[in-house]
């Protein structure tokens, strides 16, 4: 079962025309027609142009074809240039070449009286879809100046063109998942929900609906008197949402109930009961879409379903990992997972000599941070000590201040500022790096990546104060989470090609922020192993920091991790 059924395929080579080809519903005439186009669509001597390639090459190969590229795709290419923008076609129009294209609804309508593209006449799918494929052609040398001026032809072509038939195939290839467990999980979040409704409810002196931002808001506040700090919505409404009720969380033990009642809910209908639905009957496998042009930051997304908000660091969360499992007995699930790649990647961008030495010597990071910031002997750090350490290391890159530490640690606003002014004599190295970047953002109105990935910062600039704090967070930290973008982005690419070079049974079929997931044949796992350990340390060359990749095997995917 496809992701979507052909109703056409529509070429154009010169601007102004194009030609649309109808494919028959039935999908075994289908397929046959598509394979009329078989040689043409697998040439390698072709450059194709696509908005959104992935899409049509992940639909082909559900046909029988592979297109093996090169693409040119006016979507990721758009993206790299502007990729806190919109990137759809028909912005992309309207942005370039000063033209509206015609609305989707205009064709297929909306609502309940919706058609499918199936029942629209001919002569309109024709002229819609050719439509789309001139204004693509159009785009190319458009956009293709602008990747030049901005310096990222080079990574264009060697990332994020070679990236798309790598997701493609791991989109395709999916991931089992065992519905029977998510079924027996399932009971027991619910017997879990009910238990702290209960517990809510004793609490509050009555029942009430939980999932109701303004009931919670109006028992919290107005029945049991609870001390509201901040403002009210536009609506007159109590603020209720995660921020506003973790704050209060440790002093009143409802607000910690009914968090956890929260917790319990999203699991239960975003994954637990959501996930057997989206299995292809077909497969067996639920195949997830990872987007390259979504986060401005450079990181993939996930979506139908997102695969990568699955918590981690919650128990009742990192059960649901035990329902990925390997797609026969024959297999086992490989996790392979960058060991605090971002800090590393500070390190190495910053070139903080305190740092780097943290992670030459082989130290406990967190631990020796602690030491460095407490002026006490590495053996002597207490977990406390540790946990505030490990705190700092990762908001400072994110452009926490005093008030946003304070919060996190439990501590006073003064003393989360002596905590990050004695980081800063320790890290000198690290607080250079951010003012140098910073006055870089400023006087430029972007910054790069090491790979040279670029993010322009419109407000660095601004009068608006919050505008340009803003900014100047993303100025700090897009260099480092753009770096490990990158980074696992070209593992990726060299692993997918070593597997097929060796003409490998086992695939890769995950990725979750710097983490990998392969679907491992039992007697290939030395090979894959080997492969790993290759090609993630080392994807970006002659870095001076270590590169660290834990990896795991198990039967399902908590098991490997």
């Amino acid at each position: 079962m496809p992701i979507a059924e052909a109703v056409g395929l529509v070429f154009s080579v010169k601007a102004h025309e194009a030609y649309y080809v109808p494919v028959p519903e039935k999908q075994d005439e289908a397929t046959a027609l598509i394979h009329e186009f078989k040689a043409l669509l697998e040439a390698d001597n072709k450059l194709w142009i696509g908005q959104n390639a992935k899409y049509d090459s992940t639909l082909m190969k559900w046909y029988g074809v592979d297109i093996k590229g090169p693409y040119f795709d006016t979507m990721i290419a758009h993206y790299l240039c502007e990729p806190d923008q919109r990137h759809k076609l028909d912005y992309l129009t309207e942005a370039y070449l000063d033209y509206k294209m015609v609305a989707i609804e205009e064709l297929i309508g909306k609502g309940k009286t919706q058609l499918t593209m199936r029942n629209v006449k001919l002569e309109k799918v024709a002229e819609y879809a050719g439509e789309d494929a001139d204004f693509t052609l159009q785009l190319k040398p458009i956009l293709e100046k602008k990747l030049e001026e901005m310096e990222m032809t080079d990574l264009y072509q060697s990332i994020e063109v070679p990236l798309i038939n790598v997701l493609r195939d791991m989109e395709f290839e999916g991931v089992r998942i065992n519905p029977d467990f998510l079924a027996d999980y399932s009971k027991e979040l619910e017997k879990e929900i009910l238990r702290v409704e209960q517990e809510v409810y004793r609490e509050a002196g009555g029942p009430f609906n939980i999932a109701s931002p303004k009931q919670v808001g109006e028992v919290l506040f107005e029945r049991m008197k609870l001390p509201y700090k901040g403002k009210k919505s536009s609506t007159g409404q109590y603020v209720t949402d995660v921020d506003k009720l973790t704050e209060m969380a440790e002093e009143h033990a409802i607000i910690a109930k009914i968090l956890e009642y929260r917790k319990f809910s999203k699991l239960k209908s975003t994954y637990v009961d959501a996930l057997p639905t989206m299995i292809n009957p077909k497969t067996g496998r639920v195949h997830s879409n990872f987007n390259q042009a979504r986060a401005a930051t450079g990181r993939l997304a996930s979506d139908n379903p997102n695969l990568q908000n699955i918590p981690i660091r919650d128990e009742a969360g990192r059960e649901i990992r035990k329902a990925f499992e390997p797609r026969s007995e024959d297999h086992i699930l490989l996790s392979a997972d960058y060991s605090q790649i971002e800090l590393r990647l500070i390190a190495e961008i910053s070139g903080d000599e305190a740092m780097l030495e943290a992670f030459l010597s082989g130290n406990d990071f967190h631990k020796a941070t602690a030491a460095k910031v407490y002026n006490v002997p590495i053996e002597e750090v207490t977990a406390d000590q540790r946990r505030n350490a490990k705190t700092v290391n990762f908001s400072i890159t994110y452009g926490a201040g005093a008030t946003n530490l304070s919060r996190q640690l439990g501590i006073s606003r003064k003393d989360a500022k002596d905590l990050i002014d004695q980081y800063f004599v320790q890290f000198a190295g690290l607080k250079r790096y951010m003012d140098e970047t910073v006055a870089f953002a400023r006087s430029h109105g972007y910054v790069k990546t090491m790979l040279g990935r670029r993010r322009e910062l419109r407000d660095i600039n601004s009068r608006n104060a919050l505008a340009s704090s803003n900014a100047e967070r993303v100025a700090i930290n897009t260099p480092i989470q753009g770096t490990a973008a990158d980074m696992i982005k070209v593992a990726m690419i060299h692993i997918h090609q070593a597997i097929k070079e060796q003409n490998l049974q086992s695939r890769m079929i995950l990725q979750v922020h710097d983490e990998l997931v392969f679907d491992v044949y039992k007697p290939e796992l030395e090979v894959i192993k080997a492969i790993v350990q290759d090609k993630m340390p080392n994807a970006i060359p002659n870095l001076k920091v270590p590169i660290e990749v834990g990896i795991g095997v198990g039967n399902n995917w908590l098991e490997a991790h």
